[in-house]
């Protein structure tokens, strides 16, 4: 079946739009983190109002005092409002009060995300199939997934510091593939004419985006837990910018939920790969180099969720193994299929 190039124009074209967009919406991060101005009002209203229902439990309840020796009385709204429950605010109210750059850079986010999305449906409708038959397509679709993943996750937990690193990766990643790996709109290879391309690579791409917001998550708790240790010993002077990344707490709990919700996927897809391999070579497993990695990048996340699971390697340690997993999946992907010779040598690069 020919190739729709009008489809296949649209699709470039709105995949264009998607990065130059996602280029001001980190411009709009940037700016909150750079001159945003610290939210102190709210912070102070949501300190009142956490503070006066703590007080009235607490008055209900014998007469117990809130303030105590152990108690955050003195402390800086901004510090105690960290340690109190999240205030029940609803998504709207959150970004309403978020701050102009916020706004601007949420508002960008989801407009680059709708062109995105609608580039890679072009991209479907022009090769008339799943679009992600060469790495050019892989690498579109799961920073398209990526950046919806983060989208809902900015907005869910209100993680508007994150903008700045997860958009600034996602741009890097799209900017690479439109320069260095584009591909034009074209045929599949023999090898990859089957329904189970719409299977076992959808759940590969699904994951890989989520694992890739993960990634970065990972390396900002690295970094947020370093410079606490480095001011509680006294080795560091304060520093605003990484001061406005999420506590390590709250980096940690959501790298969690993000593999959580992407390890299943990745597992599916590695199933669905290994009856793919049997219907197309006869086997279910042989070794292949791809096989081999996506087996080890199973493992090391498998390796992480069990490590996050025992007490005595979260933390710093089970942050180390997630990023290894990570590293190995951008190895079979970047090195692997691209350089070594097996059954899965047809990423089209070139």
């Amino acid at each position: 079946m020919s190739v729709n190039q009008t489809w296949a124009t649209i699709s470039g074209d709105f995949l264009i739009a998607a990065l130059l967009i996602y280029s001001l919406a980190l411009l709009a991060f940037a700016g909150d983190f750079a001159f945003g101005r610290p939210r102190r009002a709210t912070a102070s209203r949501v300190v009142r109002e956490r503070v006066a229902e703590l007080a009235t439990v607490g008055g209900g309840s014998g007469g117990a005092s809130f303030v105590g020796p152990d108690s955050d009385a003195g402390r800086p709204s901004a510090v105690l409002a960290e340690s109190l429950p999240p205030a029940r605010l609803s998504a709207w109210q959150s970004v309403t009060e978020a701050g102009n750059w916020v706004r601007t850079a949420i508002v960008l986010s989801v407009v680059g995300v709708t062109a995105h999305v609608v580039a890679v449906v072009a991209r479907g409708l022009a090769v008339h199939r799943a679009p992600w038959g060469n790495m050019y397509e892989f690498i579109t679709a799961l920073t398209c997934i990526a950046a919806l993943f983060f989208v809902y996750v900015m907005i869910r937990y209100r993680a508007w510091a994150l903008g700045v690193f997860v958009m600034g990766a996602i741009v890097l990643a799209l900017g690479l593939a439109e320069t260095l790996i584009y591909t034009a709109a074209g045929p599949l290879v023999p090898a990859l004419q089957s329904y189970w391309l719409s299977i076992h690579v959808t759940a590969m791409t699904l994951s890989t985006g989520i694992f890739f917001v993960a990634a970065v998550l990972g390396i900002l708790y690295l970094v947020a837990q370093r410079y606490r240790k480095r001011i509680a010993a006294g080795n560091a002077d304060p520093n605003g910018l990484i001061a406005r990344i999420p506590s390590p707490e709250q980096l940690d709990k959501l790298t969690y939920r993000a593999v959580i919700f992407g390890f299943p996927i990745w597992t599916f897809g590695v199933i669905a790969g290994a009856i793919w391999a049997d219907q197309a070579w006869g086997r279910y497993w042989g070794w292949d180099p791809v096989e081999t990695w996506a087996f080890v990048t199973w493992v090391l996340y498998a390796c992480y969720l069990h490590a996050r699971a025992t007490a005595g390697w979260r933390g710093t340690r089970s942050h180390v193994i997630q990023l290894l997993g990570f590293a190995s999946l951008m190895t079979n992907m970047l090195v692997v299929q691209v350089f070594l010779n097996g059954m899965h040598s047809y990423a089209g690069v070139g």
